[in-house]
């Protein structure tokens, strides 16, 4: 979690050189000339609360209402061009004066009250985080991602206020620098009508560049390097730092390969996919990763799965190899049960991948679902290929805002309980169905023995519900007894009918294994109350993920 906080917070501190902070520079500069020395002070400690609370805020209405982040910046924009018009026009600046003459005298009346001006500060800077936080939303939502799978709602708001501060200093040293600068230049007061003008241009051409999307980044890489031919490859979010890759360590087995290691593979580009089998994200991952061996194994590209258990019954080679055949894997598989070669990457996520150069460099890495288009052709720069992909596979959103997140069922990290009965750990224990389950809240019915990492079922009937929010229900199953285990589904109290899933056709899945299954595909995603119920003992669940 540490980590996590701490990538946050330099992320913060990149935001300033985002477009997405120039708009709100010139409130910053404008609030600190006046008032006390300490307004400055004032001025960030507002801002950095009112983002945080707003940020904390928002991320659940958001989440409850399923709001496009996309509208939010949108129409954030439309109200920062509004304002860029009103400083353009002196007849419109002085309307917008007249009517906001009494919220000006407030603030005067702030600034007397707090003496030195940081409580008026404090309330100017609240006003800034709130107009600055809708543009910086989706990337807040990206940062947010990293700790969803894994982190609890604590850590989701440390995360959130490290972000905040990040952001937040070089605001103050822009503010107490712009100060002295500004206190000692009486131009500005001369000429105030050409400053407003000029901040309003400045928001114009702000928003106009925010809109139309373009990635500043590519910009300094092509002008800093010319290319001959506009579709020529470069290396896209490439490592600061390249570094030497890290060596196989501690691996039980390989799959489909002798025993490789880094040395072996210099001169060849390597992709390293960390995954375990029963995880969506991985799973969601696999069908573009198959299809890059397919297309460069020829030309030089080595795809090496690790895959690193995250339940026990991952770690059973013929579990992985079952898997393997499965999603028709042709590439290497290390298979990595005591997670050394996943410590000597310093690895936290599944999926991760690592692309390594034929000089056995790290230059770039991706954590989690998507940007298979850099990912492809960061391969392709690689290889010396000199054209982007012509056919890039569309990506399937795989979250929604509202969705209800991964699901785990074993008491260390049973969360959302709500059965009449308290869970007793390791103890065979009768259950029973509350009248009603709130959100994203899961219960048992009739007999059940909760392990660490997973429930079994400890008799016939034994049930679970769910309430979520989700196009698509995946359980992780699986059958103690080594037999077949018989689940009967339901949704919303009624035989699942076309919302079966793709492992329970007709609401009726059989477990012969442990893996993860398909249970409800609504085509659309909504709310739905689940009921599974077992036909024998011995049923095992170990946590539900969801996909829209």
């Amino acid at each position: 979690m540490i980590v996590d906080i701490g990538l946050a917070f330099l992320e913060g501190l990149a935001l300033i050189v985002s477009p997405c902070i120039l708009p709100v520079l010139p409130l910053v500069l404008a609030a600190s000339v006046e008032g006390g020395r300490r307004r400055p002070y004032g001025i960030i400690i507002g801002f950095v609360l009112a983002f945080s609370v707003f940020a904390l805020v928002s991320r659940q209405i958001v989440q409850a209402l399923g709001i496009d982040l996309d509208i939010i910046k949108d129409a954030s924009l439309v109200l920062l061009a509004l304002f860029g018009l009103v400083l353009l026009s002196s007849k419109l600046s002085e309307k917008f004066s007249a009517m906001t003459q009494g919220a000006a005298n407030f603030g005067n009346n702030l600034a007397s009250v707090g003496g030195d001006g940081l409580l008026s500060g404090v309330m100017i800077g609240a006003l800034i985080g709130l107009v600055w936080t809708p543009c910086a939303g989706p990337i807040l939502a990206a940062v947010l991602v990293q700790v969803i799978r894994q982190e609890t709602n604590l850590a989701g708001n440390l995360i959130i206020v490290s972000f905040a501060i990040g952001a937040g200093i070089p605001m103050l040293i822009i503010a107490l620098t712009g100060r002295k600068i500004m206190g000692k230049l009486g131009f500005l007061t001369r000429h105030a009508e050409a400053v407003r003008r000029g901040f309003g241009a400045l928001i114009l051409l702000s928003v106009a560049y925010i809109a139309s999307g373009v990635d500043a980044q590519s910009l300094l890489t092509s002008s800093a390097k010319p290319q001959k031919n506009a579709a020529e490859l470069v290396l896209q979010d490439g490592l600061e730092k390249p570094y030497a890759a890290p060596e196989f360590a501690g691996i039980d087995a390989w799959i489909n390969s002798q025993p490789l290691t880094m040395k072996s593979l210099k001169g060849k580009v390597v992709l390293i996919d960390f995954w375990t089998y029963s995880c969506i994200n991985c799973v969601r991952t696999l069908p573009y990763i198959t299809g890059w061996d397919r297309k460069y194994r020829d030309q030089g590209l080595v795809i090496v799965g690790v895959h690193s258990p995250e339940f026990e019954f991952e770690k059973k080679l013929e579990n992985v190899r079952a898997a393997i055949a499965q999603h028709g894997i042709g590439y290497p598989v290390a298979q990595d049960n005591r997670l050394s070669t996943w410590v000597n990457f310093d690895n936290l996520y599944w999926p991760a991948h690592y692309l390594i150069d034929r000089d056995g460099k790290v230059v770039y890495t991706h954590f989690g679902e998507g940007k298979y288009d850099v990912t492809e052709n960061n391969i392709r720069y690689l290889l010396g290929l000199k054209s982007k992909a012509e056919i890039v596979q569309a990506e399937a959103p795989a979250f929604m805002p509202g969705q209800t997140p991964e699901t785990y069922l074993g008491h260390d990290r049973a969360e959302n309980f709500a059965s009449r009965e308290k869970m007793k750990p390791d103890t065979e224990s009768a259950y029973h169905f509350p009248d009603t389950l709130s959100g994203n809240q899961w219960a048992l019915n009739g007999k059940w023995k909760p392990e660490a990492e997973k429930i079994v079922a400890a008799e016939t009937g034994a049930a679970l519900r769910l309430d979520f929010k989700a196009r698509k229900v995946f359980l992780v199953l699986g059958t103690a007894t080594g037999k077949p285990v018989r689940v009967t589904i339901k949704l919303n109290g009624e035989a699942v009918g076309p919302n079966a899933g793709r492992d329970a056709p007709n609401g009726v899945l059989n477990v012969e294994r442990n893996t993860l299954y398909e249970l409800i595909d609504q085509k659309t995603a909504k709310n739905g109350l689940l009921e599974i119920e077992t036909d024998s003992p011995g049923l095992e669940a170990y946590a539900f993920t969801f996909g829209s």
